[in-house]
Order: structure tokens, then C-alpha cells, then sequence
């Protein structure tokens, strides 16, 4: 069971998995903690059930980051970066919190650690996907010729690693597609330990970020980017609102 008031050491990461398809009653007291800001946001869903799912997705964050500080979810504020990147707005006495949001069909990934950066990515393992021409498109040539020396029944989750590494990577870089995803290198291949492996132009940049692979939900594939050494990972399933959040 995950602590109903986590704390964060100093290298810890903590990541929390949530389902974004609740009931209604539970979706009305997420709406409920928004900001205005993010209440607009939703509304910009055409589907109901993309609404809901943003909704749910911003509520249980609330949520999480309120248990680490101690503080009502709705009282929590949040700013962007540049790229759209969102972050605490810093208050006396609030510890620094990083964070990072993935979500894929329906499922979610929170990434929390202290005073640093950091990107979490989460993909479902779908049918039907050109994967050679995704490569080909946005990964690096040393991350294609990876990949096609791979026998043919590993490619598809050699992909789905290449791919959830990167976009942690430059999620928790914070610049969005700013930093293109053939300009860096990582990992893919089945059981080969996660890295990023090199960088352009400035290739020092690989020693300060660390990358880990996350198993978490069935079907899917997951990873975080941490600036500094990942230290000890928990992980754990959000299980709905505690009495006293109710």
C-alpha cells in the first residue's frame, strides 16, 4: 500500500501509476479542485471521455503532490514553462518538488523526486505501427542501426524502448521538440541496461542524466529521466482518495 503522507530522501524517485477512467462522483470532486485555468483546459475536449480522463489526470496529481506537501490539492498552483512544462509555483516554506505526467489509453504515470528535473514516459504496445518508418523518421542513425540489427520478433519492443527513453528524456529536459530526437542517443535493446548513451552537440551532456525503465502496467512500456543518479525508486497504484481526502 503507498503511505498516505510519502517523503521524498534526497535521489529518491517515486512513481505512481493511476487509472484516468473513474466514476462520475470521482470525476465532480477532481472538476472540483481545479484551477480555472485547467477547468478551460478540459473544456477544449471535444469527447467526453477525453475530458473526463484530463480532469482525472490533473486531479489525482493534485492529489499526489498535496500528500508530499502536506497541503489541499486545490490549493496548489501551477506555472509553465516556455515549452509548456508545468511546475509548482514556489511558495515560503514549500519544498522544491520535480515532477513529470505520462499518460497513454486511459492509464497514467506520476514521476516525483526532489529538486531536480524529471520525465516520465508511458506508451501502450499497439498493433499496426510502421516502426521502420518511425525510426527511420525520428531516431538517431546509431539508435536505426540498433534497431534493424535486431532479430524481427524484438523490434517492436526494442521500438517502444527507444522511443518511451527519448521522451523521457526530453520531457524531463523541459524543451519540448525543441530538442530534436535524432540529435541523442539511447538504449533499446531488449534486457541491455537503460542510458543515454550520447548527445549533440555537447556530448558531457549524457553523464548528467540518468534513465530507467519502468514496469508497471501490463501491455505497456515505461521510463523516467532524472537529472543526477536515479538513487532508490518506489514505485506504487494510486488506490483512490484516502478518508480524509474524501
Amino acid at each position: 500500500m503507498p503511505p498516505e503522507h510519502p517523503s521524498l530522501d534526497a535521489n529518491a524517485i517515486h512513481v505512481w501509476l493511476a487509472s484516468l477512467n473513474q466514476n462520475p462522483s470521482l470525476v465532480g470532486r477532481f472538476q472540483d479542485t481545479l484551477s480555472i485555468d485547467e477547468r478551460l483546459r478540459a473544456n477544449q475536449f471535444y469527447f467526453r471521455r477525453d475530458r473526463e480522463r484530463f480532469v482525472v489526470s490533473r486531479g489525482v496529481l493534485r492529489v499526489i503532490l498535496g500528500r508530499y506537501l502536506d497541503k489541499a490539492p486545490e490549493t496548489l498552483a501551477f506555472n509553465y514553462s516556455f515549452y509548456g512544462k508545468p511546475f509548482l509555483v514556489s511558495e515560503t516554506g514549500v519544498e522544491e518538488i520535480g515532477f513529470n505526467i505520462s499518460h497513454s489509453f486511459g492509464t497514467a504515470l506520476f514521476a516525483v523526486t526532489n529538486r531536480r528535473e524529471i520525465g516520465v514516459d508511458l506508451e501502450l504496445v499497439r498493433e499496426g505501427l510502421e516502426i521502420e518508418q518511425i525510426a527511420e523518421r525520428y531516431f538517431s542513425r546509431r539508435e536505426n542501426l540498433a534497431l534493424c540489427a535486431l532479430p524481427a520478433e524484438l523490434r517492436k519492443r526494442a521500438f517502444f524502448n527507444c522511443w518511451t527513453r527519448k521522451e523521457a528524456y526530453i520531457k524531463a529536459r523541459g524543451e519540448g521538440l525543441s530538442l530534436p530526437l535524432n540529435k541523442f542517443d539511447v538504449s533499446l535493446s531488449p534486457g541491455e541496461l537503460p542510458a543515454l548513451l550520447g548527445t549533440q552537440p555537447y556530448s558531457d551532456e549524457a553523464l548528467r542524466w540518468s534513465i530507467g525503465e519502468l514496469t508497471l502496467a501490463s501491455g505497456h512500456v515505461a521510463a523516467f529521466a532524472v537529472e543526477g543518479q536515479a538513487g532508490s525508486l518506489c514505485c506504487w497504484k494510486w488506490a483512490g482518495l484516502s478518508p480524509s481526502e474524501i
